[in-house]
């Protein structure tokens, strides 16, 4: 028996209403999956959509960003969904970065946009 999938989903501050239409319009799909979020991002996407399975860690600046590489490290986490916004400056930029080293060094499926997400989706439903 396999085990149930986990996505992991984190959006900028500027990005967090995006991720919460998202998990609106993809609520079936993510029903069907564990799902692991940064703090505020989390509960935005609860607000959204109360019934799915979200585990809210801590916020991304506080150290939620290091928590879901360090799942992605033990090999828990399966799609990491990062909705980044490139127009405002990060002070946790160096967690940011180590997270998508961490994505790309154990080949995890990344989409830093929702059209890349959605397409990342797509193809986990089929």
């Amino acid at each position: 028996m396999s085990r149930q999938k986990c996505i992991a989903l984190i959006a900028h501050d500027e990005k967090k209403d995006d991720m919460a239409a998202f998990a609106l319009k993809n609520e079936r799909v993510l029903a069907q999956a564990r799902i692991v979020a940064t703090g505020t991002t989390g509960g935005r996407v609860l607000e959204a959509c109360p019934g799915l399975d979200v585990t809210r860690l801590k916020s991304g600046p506080l150290g939620g960003d290091q928590q879901i590489g360090a799942l992605i490290a033990t090999g828990e986490v399966d799609v990491l969904i990062f909705f980044v916004d490139p127009l405002t400056p990060m002070p946790h930029d160096v967690d940011v970065k180590a997270l998508m080293r961490l994505a790309i060094v154990y080949d995890i499926p990344m989409a830093l946009n929702r059209a890349t997400a959605e397409q990342l989706l797509d193809f986990a439903a089929d």
